[in-house]
This record gives C-alpha cells, sequence and structure tokens, in this order.
C-alpha cells in the first residue's frame, strides 16, 4: 500500500481562500449595482477623449475630469433620463391600447418615476400661464423615494467614471505588473479596451444621443402639426429611432420612413398636413440622422467584432438583463470573442517543452502582434497544426 504525502502551504492556502472570499464579496457588490457600474463604464468612454484634450491643456486631472463630466456628460445624462421617462410614458399609453400590457407590468418602477415629469409638448402648451416648476416640484414630491435612489446610483455612476478618468493610467500599469513579462494579460486588456471604447464611445453613444435628440424632437414637431396628421407616440418613436440606429446599414430608417409614410397616409385621408409630412421627413433626416451621426462617428475606433453578434447582443442583452443589457451584452460579447482569440489558442498549444499549455516567453507582445501572425498564416498558407511559424514569434525574439 503506497502512503501519499500531502505538502500543503497553510500559510498560503489561506491566503488563497481569503482572495476567494473578497473575490467573491466584490463580485456581489457589482452583481447588486450591474447597471450602475456598467452605465458609469460607458459614461467614461463617452468622455476619455475629451477628457484627454482637456488634460493637456490643463495639466490637472481631477480638474480636467469633472468639467469633461460636469460639461459634456452629466446635461447629456439628465436629457436622456427626461427623454426616456417621456418615452416610458408614451410606451405605457400604447401599452394599454394594444395586446402589450404584460409588458408594461415589467416596467413598473419606471413607470412610476416617469410620471413626475411632464412631456415638452405639454410644458411649452401650459408655460404661458401656469406654474410650471411649481407643478413639477409638486409631482416630485410624490416620488421623493425613488428619486432620492435614483440620485444616489447617479452619484455612484459620476463618482465611478470620474476616478477612472483621473486614475486609469494607474489601473494600466497594475495590469502591467500583473504579466510578469508574458504579454498575454496586455495583450487580451489592450483588446477589450479598444473595442470597448469602439462600443461604448461609438456605437452606443451614437444610439443614445439619437433617441434622445429624437424624443426631444419629434415630441416638439408635434406642437405645430395640423389636426388629425401627427406623430403617434413621438418620443417613444424618437427613441426607437436610436435603438435602430445600432442595425447596420438600414438604422433608423427602419423607424422613421415608415412613420413619414403613414404621417403621408393621414395627410392624404385629411387631404392636408403635406407640409408637415416634409417638415417630419427634413427633420428626420437632417436633425436626428446626420447631425448626431456627424458629431458622434469620428469617436468610433477600430475593433474587430463580428457585426451580426453585435447586433444581436443589442438586441438581446436588454430581454435578458433589462434596460443595462444594452449595455452589459456587448461587454459580456467583448470579453468572450477576445478570450477566445487571444487566450484560448494558447491554453490549448501543447507544445512538447509546454505540455500544460501557456509558455509565457512564447507569447506575442501586443494584439498587434497576434493580428500580424494571423495574416502572415493565411497569407502563406502555414494555417497547420504543429508550425510554429503560424501561432506567434520565435520565443527568443521576447
Amino acid at each position: 500500500m503506497v502512503a501519499f504525502e500531502l505538502d500543503i502551504d497553510w500559510g498560503r492556502t489561506a491566503w488563497i481562500g481569503s482572495g476567494a472570499v473578497l473575490a467573491l464579496a466584490v463580485l456581489w457588490v457589482l452583481y447588486s449595482f450591474v447597471g450602475t457600474f456598467v452605465f458609469a463604464l460607458f459614461i467614461y468612454y463617452s468622455t476619455r477623449r475629451v477628457h484627454g484634450h482637456i488634460r493637456k491643456r490643463l495639466r490637472q486631472p481631477s480638474l480636467s475630469a469633472a468639467l469633461a463630466l460636469l460639461v459634456l456628460a452629466l446635461p447629456g445624462v439628465l436629457l436622456l433620463f427626461y427623454a426616456a421617462a417621456i418615452a416610458l410614458q408614451e410606451f405605457e399609453a400604447f401599452a394599454r391600447n394594444s395586446e402589450l400590457g404584460q409588458y408594461s407590468e415589467l416596467l413598473g418602477p419606471y413607470l412610476d418615476v416617469s410620471r413626475a415629469v411632464e412631456d415638452p409638448a405639454r410644458l411649452l402648451e401650459e408655460a404661458g400661464g401656469a406654474d410650471v416648476l411649481g407643478t413639477l416640484l409638486s409631482e416630485l414630491t410624490a416620488y421623493l423615494g425613488l428619486i432620492g435612489t435614483g440620485l444616489l446610483h447617479l452619484f455612484v455612476m459620476f463618482a465611478v467614471a470620474f476616478y477612472l478618468l483621473r486614475d486609469d493610467h494607474r489601473l494600466v500599469a497594475w495590469f502591467d505588473s500583473l504579466d510578469a513579462g508574458g504579454g498575454t494579460l496586455e495583450a487580451y486588456a489592450r483588446a477589450v479596451d479598444a473595442s470597448l471604447e469602439k462600443i461604448f464611445a461609438g456605437n452606443i453613444l451614437n444610439a443614445v444621443v439619437t433617441g434622445t435628440v429624437g424624443a426631444i424632437s419629434y415630441s416638439l414637431l408635434n406642437l405645430v402639426a395640423p389636426a388629425g396628421v401627427a406623430i403617434p407616440y413621438a418620443a417613444l418613436v424618437g427613441f426607437l429611432a436610436g435603438f435602430a440606429s445600432l442595425i447596420p446599414v438600414v438604422g433608423m430608417k427602419l423607424v422613421y420612413v415608415p412613420v413619414s409614410v403613414y404621417l403621408a397616409t393621414l395627410a392624404y385621408t385629411e387631404g392636408t398636413g403635406w407640409g408637415f409630412v416634409g417638415l417630419f421627413v427634413v427633420v428626420s433626416f437632417l436633425v436626428v440622422d446626420v447631425i448626431p451621426d456627424f458629431f458622434v462617428r469620428p469617436y468610433v475606433t477600430g475593433g474587430s467584432l463580428h457585426t451580426g453578434s453585435l447586433m444581436f447582443a443589442y438586441i438581446l442583452g436588454p430581454l435578458l438583463f433589462g434596460w443595462y443589457g444594452l449595455f452589459l451584452a456587448p461587454m459580456l460579447l467583448v470579453f468572450v470573442t477576445h478570450f477566445a482569440v487571444i487566450v484560448l489558442p494558447r491554453l490549448v498549444d501543447r507544445r512538447p517543452d509546454q505540455p500544460a499549455g501557456i509558455d509565457p516567453s512564447y507569447l506575442p507582445s501586443s494584439v498587434a502582434a497576434v493580428e500580424a501572425s494571423i495574416r502572415d498564416a493565411h497569407r502563406g498558407g502555414q494555417n497547420v497544426e504543429g508550425d510554429d511559424s503560424t501561432t506567434g514569434p520565435d520565443p527568443g525574439e521576447n
């Protein structure tokens, strides 16, 4: 009978156990406030380039981060929340008149908060004689608890974004210290960062801006609509146009072209309103479509994510996770895709001298090296198992 002796380093084991407990605690906090932290990442990536330009001139990281958030992000987020509240009210009205009533129950808490604000068209109509500010304040007091919770989440969002803007270079240095010269973690982190910037500062930012501009523009446009020819659920149509901008090629035209046909049909039936139909087409094309795309699209950076997979992430994310799924699902796609492209091939590369997986000195040191090795393999037709020339640079190069 063979006796096995276990040589356990109990001190190291205790530290590993403590780290696992702390990691679980951090994951629990992130899970409890997942929407808040995901939206904070969106704010960070949306303002990072602007913060970089301000920081070069002021050379004060804290001041430049605060300016980028207060001048650019805060007004945009408040306008987004206001437009979303109006769209939720219109969705509730639409659901009551259709077979979507069961979906309005899922949005119950958000619908309660949305009732505290007024449609911009009603505000302008009542501005002549009514105390608009007093009306808003009286309605807001009925939802102090929910509004207080919302303000707390808003504070956490901007606090996280502020410290990421100010101290992201320290986070990069920490990742570099963990890499131990291998290059895998650096390559993975750089690829994830580039893709997240493309998604958050490009695609989703464009959708958010478009949806907000569309909701406000269409609500105001209904002020001049003739009788019988008006945009149905104007704010909701604007938000749907923003969401549709995430779909490749056709984008928001999937929304405002059918609405234009609907308004033209109403104008033909009523015998009037053709000018309003033309105004709707012009506002949709110029104000809602072209202008947001012109200002936001330059912030779209390079990336290699498949367009179809991104589209499904945008569509399925909100269905699976709720409102923050629009941000969370693409994030998960980014982490999984780059893990499969950069890390997984090295884990399954069972070379004779490295039967367990990764050989740190064998790995390329950047995403560019990974992509270059793949291109070389395709060009040379050398994608053969066991051929080191298709996997990465020679170990001696590092």
